[in-house]
């Protein structure tokens, strides 16, 4: 197994390591983390054990529990899931024997062809030529210490298959991503996360697509969405209901194209003078990404359907009009639908 030097870019199977200390990146803002391919066949349990020959005090296997439990409940993608068993394949190591460099505070490997996984982490005490190494978890958090809860979370990352976030060079992003490649210490920004940042989750959908139809899209990508509306019948007479059907997809790439978008905001509108005006919102049909409403017109007039993202990262959309025509079968008629009788 060949090691990489502190701070090189990430390969499969190749060692990486969290470290301490402060850089400057190029000026990229809201990207999704790198990439470490090959990513695990979706849906992928990942289970792990204390190595017998290094194993961690009981405050770090609940920090690594935790963190498991982290990840699992904000990956919101295919991605794997971590879990302790008894019987488990691969490692979690404690103590002063690792291949975690001079700088690491832990590191791993990863292999997803062969199914194999590793995370090392540095023993508590341990001495770097800027000072001594302090858990949070085993020292009563003063500040200066690290959190092995949030060091776990960002190596689980990388098992998963996220590289080093990219920050601003003032780390005024340094939030958008647990996935760094040099942690905060207590009380610096993100030294406790419990949870992927935005622009992990958008690496992990993007390699493992979404956890479900309903799962929104990371505010970290700009997915196109497309939108089709049908209506039935198209023509019709007054007081019928017409059924208006719209369809929600995303129009990204790979594992994000052509999905059906479920649990939105869709709302159907009607044209209105030389714009267009809100009738009412669509409920969710019975196929995910359907929207279904009926409506009686009053008559001929033109429909639209609008998507309004909320707090993801999909693009709003507006569908096609339809035409609808009304024909009057109960006298007065109305000769058209004005602003007034909307």
């Amino acid at each position: 197994m060949t090691t990489r030097p502190f701070l090189r870019r990430l390969i499969a199977g190749l060692i990486a390591v969290v470290a301490v200390g402060a850089t400057a990146g190029p000026t990229l803002a809201a990207t999704p983390d790198p990439a470490i391919p090959p990513a695990w066949p979706l849906d992928s349990a990942l289970t792990y054990l204390w190595t017998s020959s290094a194993v961690p005090p009981s405050t770090i296997k609940s920090a690594v529990n935790a963190a498991a439990a982290d990840a699992n409940g904000s990956r919101k993608s295919r991605g794997p899931s971590f879990a302790y068993s008894s019987g488990a394949p691969n490692g979690i190591s404690y103590g002063p024997s690792n291949p975690c460099g001079v700088n690491g505070l832990a590191c791993f490997q990863r292999n997803p062809a062969s199914r194999y996984w590793h995370l090392w982490f540095r023993e508590n005490g341990h001495r770097y030529d800027w000072g001594t190494l302090s858990w949070c978890e085993m020292t009563g958090s003063p500040n200066g210490c690290f959190q092995a809860e949030t060091i776990t979370l960002d190596e689980l990352g990388h098992v998963s298959g996220l590289d080093h976030h990219v920050n601003l060079p003032d780390n005024s992003d340094y939030g958008d991503a647990v996935v760094q490649a040099y942690s905060h210490a207590r009380p610096q920004a993100g030294w406790s996360a419990s949870s992927f940042g935005r622009c992990d989750v958008a690496t992990l959908q993007q390699a493992y697509g979404l956890a479900t139809w309903s799962t929104p899209y990371s505010t970290c990508l700009d997915i196109p969405t497309t939108l089709l509306l049908t209506a039935s019948p198209t023509a019709t007479s007054t007081g019928r209901a017409v059924t208006f059907t719209a369809t929600l997809r995303s129009a990204g790439a790979g594992l994000l194209a052509g999905n059906p978008m479920a649990s939105r905001v869709v709302v159907l509108q009607q044209r209105s003078g030389s714009g267009w005006a809100d009738l009412l919102t669509m409920p969710g049909g019975a196929t995910a990404g359907s929207y279904v409403a009926a409506y009686a017109p009053k008559g001929s007039q033109a429909f639209r359907a609008v998507f309004r993202p909320a707090a993801e990262g999909g693009r709003a959309a507006s569908s096609a009009a339809v035409s609808i025509t009304v024909t009057c079968t109960v006298a007065p008629c109305p000769l058209s639908v004005g602003q007034a009788d909307q």
